[in-house]
């Protein structure tokens, strides 16, 4: 059996079921597979649960150390299975609240795996979308297309000595629905998902250490910002090794724990977390059968999410982007126009915000300190405690710094936010320097007080020479 659309949408995660709700606001018929649940990678096992889960830990740090706030500090008493039933129950809500946008903009949702076929008696162009079910009763579907766009998302990665098992080798997908607290975790790799799942289990009462190849940990952050995270993990009671790259020989898998050889001592744990990245969800997606070009399951796309077949456009983590939901999001704007030839504005990914949610949390945009000078950029940077701040000095004692790097015209280069709210106040920055904000603008913008916004009009203020609270 045969369907016509005017665009088939495969993934109906973030990226994906965006951009179908846009190309039905522009007039189009469309579709969305999905084969496993509205919201993808980031509802379900990620940006979404994480979140609560973070939320949950905070409840816990903040009752153990209440006398910060004058009160009486208490030892939590928390059971794993409600704090997963509370996150599945905002997953579940915003599962409905996708589908209910979805069917509100008269989208179609096939729940099948899709298949991109190549040219046949369907179509003469490769892109008819095949979609096959788990129920072999259930006849596959083909739909026919004028376009297709590829935002199946991504899964962990993980190292070919510590394969996953769900057991004692776990990816953040197991964490999702771990049924005990693990009593001592290594977390293999110190990016973005590592340090915040160390800071999810610490909370919980499980004995952290985290294992990083480069030499700090958040290694795509300035190392001031990472040292901060550093420090607070530590102090919380997180072990870190950095500088470490482990070997085959020096990992041993049994029933119930592993085995890590650090710096020729081994050390034993209950579990181990793979958190080395994630990996493009391309393999099966039958775009063999296209000119679809890829580069290691990457797929290669231009300005507007085109692939080498110009029908065909992928966005999110299936293409070489920075794996994050407002990225996809973005994106799939950007080829819902193109394919219906609305003069998209192409995206500037200097001004795509970067968020790790720890304690305290990190936020950045644009270049690093580090790549300016790798880039041999003339800059200047200005650096601000948050404790000059009293909103920030309110929320947990003023921990953290700003860190903002201009041009010698005052044009924002960079910025980084260490503490109270850093992943709130970096959208304020990130609107400043989508339109081209100064230094100088910044500055002379009215903020409220007591906020910790404060601190932006403040270091805008530093950048011009004429701080007031520094």
């Amino acid at each position: 059996m045969s369907k016509n659309y005017d665009t088939v949408v495969i993934g109906g995660g973030t990226g994906g079921y965006v951009t179908a709700i846009k190309l039905s606001q522009l007039g189009q018929q469309v579709a969305v597979v999905e084969k496993s649940k509205l919201g993808g990678t980031c509802l379900n096992k990620g940006c979404i649960p994480t979140k609560s889960f973070l939320k949950s830990a905070d409840v816990i740090n903040t009752m153990k150390n209440a006398d910060l706030y004058g009160i009486t500090p208490a030892e939590p008493s928390f059971e794993i299975a409600n704090i997963i039933a509370q996150k599945d129950k905002v997953v579940n809500q915003m599962q409905s609240g996708i589908k209910y946008l979805l069917d509100k903009n008269k989208v179609d949702i096939y729940e099948g795996t899709a298949t991109v076929l190549g040219p046949s008696l369907f179509s003469p162009l490769a892109g008819a979308v095949s979609v096959s079910y788990e129920d072999e009763e259930k006849e596959s579907e083909i739909l026919v297309n004028d376009f297709v766009v590829i935002a199946a998302g991504s899964k962990p990665s993980e190292l070919p000595f510590m394969p996953f098992d769900g057991n004692v080798i776990l990816s953040s997908d197991d964490l999702m629905y771990m049924e005990d607290i693990p009593e001592k975790i290594v977390i293999v790799g110190g990016g973005v998902i590592g340090v915040e799942f160390a800071t999810i289990l610490n909370a919980f009462g499980t004995d952290v250490t985290i294992v990083e190849a480069s030499e700090h940990i958040l290694p795509t952050e300035d190392k001031d910002v990472a040292q901060a995270v550093h420090k607070s993990l530590t102090q919380s009671g997180v072990e870190i090794k950095t500088g470490v790259k482990l070997e085959a020989e020096g990992v041993d898998i049994k029933d119930d724990n592993v085995s890590l050889t650090i710096a020729d001592e081994v050390a034993v744990f209950d579990k181990a977390l793979v958190a080395i990245g994630r990996k493009a969800n391309t393999e099966h997606l039958g775009l063999l059968n296209t000119k679809v070009k890829m580069d290691n399951g990457v797929i290669e796309v231009n300005e507007f999410q085109q692939t080498k077949e110009s029908h065909i456009y992928a966005i999110g983590d299936v293409t070489s982007s920075p794996q994050l939901a407002h990225v996809a999001i973005e994106e799939g704007l950007i080829a819902a126009e193109h394919i219906t030839d609305n003069n998209p504005l192409v995206m500037n990914y200097s001004n795509v915000p970067r968020c790790v949610y720890t304690s305290p949390e990190v936020a950045s945009i644009g270049h690093t300190t580090k790549q300016l000078k790798e880039q041999n950029t003339e800059f200047k940077t200005h650096k601000l405690p948050l404790s000059s701040i009293a909103k920030a000095v309110i929320e947990d004692g003023g921990e953290g710094f700003i860190k903002l790097n201009v041009s010698p015209s005052g044009d924002i280069l960079g910025a980084s936010i260490v503490g109270a709210n850093a992943t709130e106040l970096i959208n304020q920055l990130s609107l400043a320097k989508f339109m081209d904000a100064s230094a100088l603008e910044l500055s002379s913008a009215v903020f409220a007080h007591p906020s910790v916004g404060e601190i932006i009009k403040e270091v805008g203020l530093d950048a011009e020479g004429i701080a007031i609270h520094i």
